[in-house]
């Protein structure tokens, strides 16, 4: 906002983050230079966007409050080097979707996104001077360090893939190719932040300033997954579906750590409100008496703890804001084809599950139909978007470069073309 001074705006800036790694960069950026911080945040398009997504979202709205310039990186390409959570056929596609949503939800917020760039990982990622300085970078960056820096984001299963290495190495580099002065995420990737921190001066490029998000607790406890269908709500649930997981949430009569459901109103509901009236506001209807009227999350925090909201008074206010904040987004996505359409390319439905059949017997591979049966169990799209099946690694990489570079291409085009 223009009415905004240079210490109001880095106070924006900075509200309800965990932790900013060289802050001072921000303040020179918009005290000293006195110009828009430029920033970018990333997003894997794997799995289905959740509401977990408002606790981002409500930090972009902030940064765009104070003036930043925001870069949106659409990582395609990240996409599938977290151990193939999605196909090269479908990132693009999905890429899209995200876009899309992203979009919905900030003009939920009812903020500008004038000074909103959407970037597609794979549009800069596949050029020779890019490539080049993977190279340059991953000379001077440990395996160890690699793993270490991807531990709390990269997917880790045994005998893991080369691919989780280069996944940080790709993080760090894109503060130099997207040109921003700082870096936007979860506290989860701090130690990304810290590699890109530490290796990219190394390459010649300059220090990032890195601003880090807490991690909020899911609805079941513990981390928000798009893997686990009871730990979020959909961006398109409906009512029922909505009232339905928030009564099964985790959230213990007075307890308020790793209490998901407290956490929403904190991070997401109380600032929304504050984004859309001026003012923080968070409203508990009762049966018996006036509703209980909360403008912070302590006081929030402190009836809770005496008992006074309740688990399901808390539940229920908590349904009734996020289907209201929900509404608007899932009358925008019936109103537009082109929404409904990109959903069902990025996330097409499973196929049906076949009937068990009986044990063939061994008649050898000259019979006919011996081809088909060895193309071995059908491929499966489980709940994080990733693919389980015999075949699922050639469906994701494609079995050769030119096939990997022709899926991306020939999906980049049709989704600039729906």
């Amino acid at each position: 906002m223009a009415d905004l001074t240079p210490q109001e705006k880095i106070a924006l800036i900075g509200e309800n983050l965990q932790e900013i790694m060289k802050p001072e960069i921000i303040e020179d950026v918009i005290v000293k230079q006195n110009r828009p911080l430029v920033l970018y945040w990333g997003t894997a398009t794997t799995g289905r966007p959740h509401c977990g997504y408002f606790v981002p979202m409500v930090k972009l709205a902030q940064f765009l409050r104070a003036g930043c310039r925001i870069k949106i990186l659409l990582a395609d390409i990240h996409a599938f080097l977290d151990n193939l959570k999605a196909p090269i056929e479908l990132v693009n596609y999905r890429a899209e979707y995200y876009k899309q949503v992203i979009v919905a939800l900030l003009t939920a917020l009812n903020v500008p996104i004038d000074r909103l760039e959407f970037v597609l990982g794979s549009s800069y990622q596949l050029t020779p001077e890019y490539t080049m300085d993977l190279f340059r970078l991953s000379s001077v960056v440990s395996e160890h360090d690699s793993k270490k820096a991807g531990a709390e984001v990269v997917k880790q299963s045994e005998n893991a893939p080369l691919s989780g290495l280069i996944y940080p190495l790709m993080q760090a580099l894109d503060e130099e190719h997207l040109k921003v002065d700082a870096q936007f995420g979860g506290a989860d990737q701090r130690k990304i932040f810290a590699l890109a921190a530490e290796t990219l001066s190394k390459l010649g490029f300059k220090e990032r300033a890195h601003l880090m998000n807490p991690m909020v607790p899911g609805l079941a406890g513990g981390k928000m997954s798009a893997s686990d269908p009871d730990s979020k709500i959909d961006i398109l649930d409906a009512p029922e579906a909505i009232k339905k997981k928030l009564k099964k949430a985790y959230a213990a009569p007075k307890e308020v750590e790793g209490n998901g459901v407290i956490s929403f109103v904190e991070y997401v509901l109380l600032p929304v409100s504050a984004l859309k009236t001026g003012e923080p506001k968070f409203v508990v209807e009762r049966r018996e008496g006036e509703p209980l009227v909360y403008s912070n999350i302590e006081e929030l925090k402190k009836d809770y703890i005496a008992d006074i909201l309740t688990p399901q008074l808390l539940k229920a206010a908590v349904t009734a804001a996020l289907t209201t904040l929900l509404e608007p987004i899932q009358k925008q996505y019936q109103a537009s084809q082109a929404f409904q359409e990109i959903e069902k390319k990025a996330y097409p439905p499973p196929a049906a599950p076949q009937k068990k059949q009986k044990k063939p017997k061994d008649k050898g591979t000259r019979h006919p139909g011996a081809a088909a049966a060895a193309n071995g169990a059908p491929v499966q799209a489980q709940p994080d978007g990733s693919l389980k099946g015999d075949k699922a690694t050639e469906l994701s990489v494609g079995k050769s470069a030119e096939e990997a570079m022709e899926k991306l291409d020939l999906a980049q085009k049709e989704v600039q073309q729906s």
